[in-house]
């Protein structure tokens, strides 16, 4: 199945899978050694990375268009893969979801966490789509609605970068054991840094809607909002702050956005 002489978009689908589950495998090597499967989560970022970079080289699209996507996603990438190497895997406990799972003795955890480190990878294809779709874009020039969504990436990845820095300040401090962060972004939002992450999907896909398949695009900040509401995203987080950090966190919970940056409410 060939498009104009190249794979065609379901078989470079195929390919980049196939990629993202080698990438898995040699990632579930090395966590077996570290005894950390928050290497997991560095391989979900680095996958996403290797997979767009991949569809870059093998899709027939315009290369400028293709390739400004691609650094835009390394970059996104391997900052944030380097973020949780330092901050969750290399020479750190076990993140509490995962050592959980250990002893409850789960399936995943039975089998090692292999299938997980799959379903990561395959995930990683998903979130990948729209860097597919800009790859069999053959249009030479960049459009009005990518170069806003260009600079909407900007302006989201600088926030992003700026949440998790004024974050990173606040837990080096020595008193802030067992305080909430309220300074900064964390003024107007719970969790400013998903909020700036997913703003970051929706620049990618508004940057691929007006390619061929350009809709397809969307499951990106669609799949990306219901793992931060619904799965390991705000809920785990905020399970783990009350557990830590209890009624200063409720108070905080109180007054300030789970999501959307806002100005803080007052306490009832």
């Amino acid at each position: 199945m060939t498009y104009d002489g190249h794979m065609s978009p379901f078989v470079l689908l195929l390919a980049g899978w196939a990629v993202a589950a080698l990438l898995m495998l040699g990632l579930w090597l090395w966590h077996l050694r570290l005894g950390n499967a928050g290497l997991v989560d560095v391989g979900w970022a680095t996958g996403v990375v290797a997979v767009s970079a991949f569809f870059a080289a093998a899709g027939p699209g315009a290369p400028l268009r293709k390739w400004l996507l691609a650094g835009a996603i390394a970059t996104w990438g391997l900052r944030l893969a380097g973020y949780l190497l330092r901050d969750r895997v290399l020479g750190r406990p076990e993140d509490p979801r995962y050592a959980d799972l250990r002893a409850r003795r789960s399936p995943a955890a039975v089998l090692a966490f292999f299938p997980f480190f799959q379903a990561q990878g395959a995930l990683a294809v998903l979130f990948s789509i729209p860097a597919l779709v800009v790859a069999f874009n053959p249009e030479p020039g960049l459009s009005t609605l990518e170069l806003a969504a260009a600079v909407l990436w900007l302006g989201a990845f600088a926030g992003e970068v700026a949440a998790d820095g004024q974050l990173a300040r606040f837990k080096a401090r020595p008193d802030a054991r067992g305080r909430t962060c309220r300074e900064g972004l964390w003024r107007y939002s719970r969790h400013p840094n998903y909020f700036f992450e997913w703003l970051v999907w929706v620049a990618w896909a508004l940057y691929a809607l007006r390619s061929p398949w350009g809709p397809a695009a969307l499951v990106a900040p669609a799949l990306m909002l219901f793992f931060l509401f619904r799965v390991t995203g705000i809920p785990a987080t905020e399970a783990q702050a009350l557990r830590t950090r209890g009624d200063d966190y409720r108070r905080y919970q109180q007054t300030t956005s789970a999501f959307v940056p806002w100005f803080p409410r007052s306490a009832p």
